[in-house]
C-alpha cells in the first residue's frame, strides 16, 4: 500500500489557556474552555484547520475511494418503512437506495398506487432537512409533520392536507423531545415545547421548563392553549397521548433520563376537566398500554425489575387495588401492544427478541414465531385492526417487514430488502466471557464463515452500556461491508445497558460506571485471547454514551487497542450538565456539583485523564457542528487535549461533519462519506488490505 507519512503529521495549533476551575477544593485546569464557543471565529478557524489535516490524511489512503464505491454500491438498495393504516389509507416511508432522505408516501390500500406526500429531498440541496416525525389525524385526512434541520434536536411542525398536498399556515417552533397526538375530532393536536432560546444559545443553551400545549388548527402558535406546566419544576417534561377512544389525554411526566415517571390524565369528554395525578412520585416506570372504560393497562417495573403488566381502575386507584395481568418473566419485557383483547408482548431473551401473546385477562396464548435469532420491532396499530406489521433483522440478515394476522397468528413477508451482499457467507455467534469482577457478560461476534482464528483479523468492538439501552442484533450496510473486507464485528452487552433488566442497568451507572468500562476492556481481552484479533488489529467504537465509553477505556488501557473511534462522545464529565439537555443525564452519570459524584466523575472523565507523554492508539474522533444533544465542544476539547498529550507516530485526528447533528436525520451521502473515512482510517492504522467485491 501507498502509506501516508504518519510521522510527518502536523496538527493545528490549539491555544492553551491558564484557566483553572476549582471543584470542592480540587483545582482542575481548563485550557480549552474557549472551544465550547462554537460560534467564535477562533473556534471556526480551529474546526477548519483540523478538518483540513484530517481529510488530507484520509484522502491519501489508497483504499479510501474503492471502499467508498463499495459502500455506495451496497447502500443502493430499496428500503421501506413500517406501514401505518388510518381508515382506508396506508402511509409508509420509502428510499430508492441513495436518496439522502426517505420519502413519505400514501395509498388507498396496501396494494394501491402510491402518491408522494412529503419528499424531504426537495427541501434542501444537500439533503440536510429530514422528516423526523409525522402523525396522521384520526380521520386520515390531515398530516402533522416535524422537520429536522441539519441534525438538530429542534423540530418545526407543519400541517398538510393529504388529498390535495396543500400545506396549511400552521407552523410550530421550539419543539424538542416531543411528538404530537391528535384530538379525536381532528381539530388539532397536543404537543410539548420549550420557550424560545436566547440569541446564540439555540444549540448550546440548557433546555428547561417544557410545557404541554394544544394547538388548534389555523391558530397562531402564540394562541395555543396551555394544558400543563410546572413553574416550580424546571426539569419536568411532558408527553401527551390521546387514547384511541378519544376519551382521555394521558400525560407522562418525565424528569431527566432515568426510567422513572409520573402518570397524569385528563378527561377529554369534559372541557372543564382538571388534570388528575394518578401516579405522582418518581419511583418507577409506567407506560400506558390501553384502556377499557376506566380500566387502564400499564407496563411497569414497579415490583418487577424486568417489568410486568398491571391494571389500574382510575375510579379506585389505590395501590392495594391494582391487578397484575402479566407477571414478571425471567426475560426483560421491552414493549407491548394491545389489539382487541390480545396483548402482543416483546421480550429480550439473552439480548435478542422473543414475542408472546396474552389474553386481556393475562392468559398465555403462545408465541409468535420469528425467522431466527435477532431483533423484532413494530407490532403497532389501533385495537380495532386485524393486521399489524413487524420488522426483523440481525447482524447478517437484512431488515424485513412482515405482515401479521392477529386472529390466525400467521405472518407473511411484506417487504424484504435486496442487498448486494450474500448473507449466507456470514455468521454470528453469541459468547459469554467474564469481566474483571467475575460477572458473565454476553457478546455477539459476526464475520465471514470459515474465518481463521489466528489472531490477525481486523476487528471492531462496539459498545454503549448506559441509559438502560439494549444492543440487540440488527442489520447495517456498513458492518456488512466491514465483514466483507475481512473484518470481525463484535458487540458487547456490557453493564449499564438494558439487556438483562433493571439490575443490569443500575450495575453500570453513577459510582458503578467503572463496571461498564471493565466489561468492555474484558471483551477486548477475550477477542485477543480467543485469537479473533490482536492489539494491533483491534479497534473500539462507540457513539454518544458509547463515545464516553471509548474515551474512558482508551485513557485507562491505551496499550490494549490499535485504534479508537469515539463518536459524538460525552468527554467532559465535569461540565456536560451545563449544555442543552445534559442536565437530564445527572441521574445516570452524577454531577460534579456534588462532592461525592465529583470524585468518581473526575477519576474517569476522558478529557481529564489524558496523560502527557503517553502513546495513545490511532484515534479518529468524530462529531458534528450542529449536535445539540452532546454539544461538539466535548469532542473539540478532547481532540485538542489528546493531540497535546499524545507521544508517538499514531495519528490522533478529529473529523467534524458540517450541517449535521447527533446522528438522526443524517443524509445518506454524509453517512457513506463518514463510513468510508472510518474504514479507510482503519485499513491504514490497523495495517491490512481490505477484501472488496466489485
Amino acid at each position: 500500500m501507498n502509506k501516508p507519512p504518519i510521522n510527518k503529521l502536523k496538527y493545528p495549533h490549539s491555544r492553551r489557556d491558564t484557566l483553572v476551575e476549582e471543584y470542592h477544593g480540587t483545582p482542575v485546569p481548563a485550557p480549552y474552555r474557549w472551544l465550547e464557543d462554537v460560534n467564535s471565529d477562533e473556534t471556526k478557524q480551529w474546526v477548519h484547520d483540523q478538518n483540513e489535516v484530517t481529510h488530507a490524511f484520509l484522502d491519501g489512503i489508497e483504499s479510501h475511494q474503492p471502499i467508498r464505491e463499495r459502500l455506495e454500491s451496497v447502500w443502493n438498495y430499496e428500503r421501506f418503512g413500517m406501514p401505518v393504516i388510518r381508515g382506508d389509507r396506508v402511509f409508509y416511508k420509502h428510499n430508492d437506495g441513495l436518496q439522502n432522505q426517505s420519502v413519505l408516501y400514501w395509498a388507498n390500500s396496501l396494494s394501491g398506487e402510491r402518491r408522494v406526500l412529503i419528499d424531504p429531498n426537495e427541501l434542501s440541496d444537500e439533503g440536510t432537512v429530514a422528516l423526523a416525525s409525522w402523525s396522521v389525524s384520526p380521520n386520515g385526512k390531515l398530516l402533522a409533520y416535524g422537520l429536522q434541520r441539519d441534525g438538530s434536536d429542534w423540530r418545526e411542525w407543519y400541517v398538510r392536507d393529504i388529498e390535495s398536498g396543500e400545506v396549511a399556515d400552521d407552523h410550530l417552533k421550539w419543539v424538542k423531545f416531543s411528538g404530537v397526538s391528535w384530538s379525536p375530532d381532528n381539530s388539532g393536536f397536543f404537543y410539548s415545547r420549550y420557550d424560545e432560546p436566547r440569541t446564540d444559545e439555540e444549540f448550546t443553551g440548557s433546555n428547561y421548563f417544557q410545557k404541554l400545549y394544544f394547538h388548534h388548527l389555523g391558530d397562531d402558535q402564540s394562541d395555543d392553549q396551555l394544558i400543563y406546566e410546572r413553574q416550580d419544576e424546571k426539569e419536568w417534561g411532558f408527553s401527551g397521548y390521546v387514547t384511541e377512544s378519544g376519551d382521555y389525554l394521558i400525560i407522562s411526566v418525565w424528569k431527566g433520563s432515568g426510567n422513572k415517571n409520573q402518570l397524569f390524565y385528563k378527561s377529554l369528554t369534559d372541557s372543564d376537566s382538571d388534570v388528575v395525578e394518578l401516579i405522582n412520585k418518581f419511583e418507577f416506570e409506567y407506560s400506558f398500554v390501553g384502556h377499557d372504560a376506566t380500566s387502564f393497562y400499564f407496563m411497569t417495573d414497579d415490583n418487577a425489575k424486568k417489568r410486568r403488566v398491571i391494571l389500574i381502575d382510575i375510579e379506585n386507584p389505590n395501590k392495594d387495588q391494582w391487578q397484575e395481568i402479566i407477571p414478571e418473566s425471567s426475560d426483560t419485557l421491552e414493549d407491548i401492544s394491545l389489539f382487541g383483547d390480545t396483548f402482543i408482548v416483546s421480550y429480550l431473551h439473552k439480548a435478542h427478541s422473543r414475542i408472546e401473546r396474552y389474553s386481556i385477562s393475562g392468559e398465555s396464548l403462545g408465541t409468535i414465531e420469528l425467522p431466527g435469532i435477532g431483533s423484532a420491532g413494530g407490532f403497532g396499530g389501533r385495537r380495532d385492526q386485524q393486521i399489524c406489521f413487524f420488522s426483523f433483522s440481525n447482524y447478517t440478515q437484512p431488515y424485513t417487514i412482515y405482515q401479521y394476522d392477529i386472529e390466525s397468528n400467521e405472518s407473511s413477508v411484506y417487504k424484504k430488502a435486496d442487498v448486494d451482499i450474500n448473507s449466507d457467507n456470514f455468521e454470528t455467534k453469541q459468547v459469554l466471557y467474564k469481566s474483571k469482577d467475575g460477572t458473565e457478560v454476553s457478546m455477539f461476534i459476526s464475520h465471514k464463515k470459515g474465518m481463521t482464528l489466528d489472531g490477525s483479523n481486523p476487528t471492531i468492538l462496539y459498545g454503549y452500556g448506559g441509559f438502560d439501552i439494549s444492543l440487540t442484533p440488527g442489520f447495517s450496510v456498513t458492518n456488512m461491508v466491514w465483514m466483507e473486507m475481512g473484518g470481525v464485528y463484535a458487540v458487547a452487552n456490557i453493564r449499564g445497558g438494558g439487556e438483562y433488566g433493571k439490575d443490569w442497568h443500575e450495575a453500570g451507572k453513577l459510582v458503578r460506571r467503572q463496571n461498564s468500562f471493565d466489561d468492555f476492556i474484558s471483551a477486548a481481552e477475550y477477542l485477543i485471547s480467543e485469537k479473533y484479533t490482536c492489539t494491533e488489529r483491534l479497534a473500539i467504537k462507540g457513539g454518544s454514551n458509547g463515545g464516553l465509553l471509548v474515551g474512558a477505556v482508551m485513557c485507562q488501557r491505551p496499550e490494549l487497542f490499535g485504534a479508537t473511534l469515539p463518536a459524538v462522545g460525552v468527554m467532559d464529565m465535569l461540565r456536560y450538565h451545563k449544555f442543552t439537555i445534559g442536565w437530564a443525564w445527572v441521574s445516570e452519570f452524577g454531577s460534579s456539583d456534588d462532592q461525592e459524584h465529583f470524585k468518581f466523575l473526575y477519576k474517569y472523565s476522558p478529557l481529564h485523564n489524558l496523560t502527557r507523554g503517553t502513546r495513545y492508539p490511532s484515534t479518529l474522533v468524530t462529531t458534528s457542528d450542529h449536535d445539540d444533544r452532546v454539544v461538539p465542544g466535548h469532542s473539540f476539547k478532547f481532540a485538542a487535549a489528546l493531540q497535546h498529550a499524545h507521544k508517538g507516530k499514531n495519528p490522533v485526528l478529529i473529523r467534524i461533519e458540517t450541517n449535521a447533528g447527533h446522528g438522526a436525520g443524517t443524509a445518506t451521502s454524509k453517512r457513506i462519506d463518514a463510513a468510508a473515512d472510518i474504514f479507510a482510517f482503519l485499513t491504514r492504522t490497523l495495517g491490512f488490505q481490505p477484501q472488496l467485491s466489485n
